[in-house]
């Protein structure tokens, strides 16, 4: 069983940054794609960014494309989210996600372990 524990959530203001880390245990994180989904109020789940297991590539919902950052720490079991230039509209709850599969999937019905999320809010 696989434990994701989100933090570095808060309050900041529009243009501020935010770095959210995820931390895996109970299992193999090496072997992972790791994600990163919100959720606002009132809207489904969407994909922000995911990362494979085998040659970290990255992946991005265009509306982050150039403002996020996600990377990997596999010797800490983490997995992190630098969130620059943030706008309102980023306001959620974020989720990290781990998927035991190979390809790396936005679906996040794809994905097998999930962390109780970590609230941000951008005020303008």
């Amino acid at each position: 069983q696989v434990q994701l524990v989100e933090s570095g959530g808060g309050l900041v203001q529009a243009g501020g940054s935010l770095k959210l880390s995820c931390a895996a245990s109970g299992g193999t994180f090496s072997t992972y794609v790791m994600g990163w989904f919100r959720q606002a109020p009132g809207k489904e789940r969407e994909f922000v960014a995911a990362i494979s297991w085998r040659d970290y590539k990255t992946y991005y919902v265009d509306s982050v494309k150039g403002r996020f950052t996600i990377s990997r720490d596999n010797a800490k079991n983490t997995v992190y989210l630098q969130m620059n230039s943030l706008k309102p509209e980023d306001t959620a709850v974020y989720y990290c996600a781990a998927d035991l599969r190979v390809l790396v999937r936005t679906d996040s019905s794809s994905y097998d372990y999930w962390g109780q999320g970590t609230q941000v809010t951008v005020s303008s």
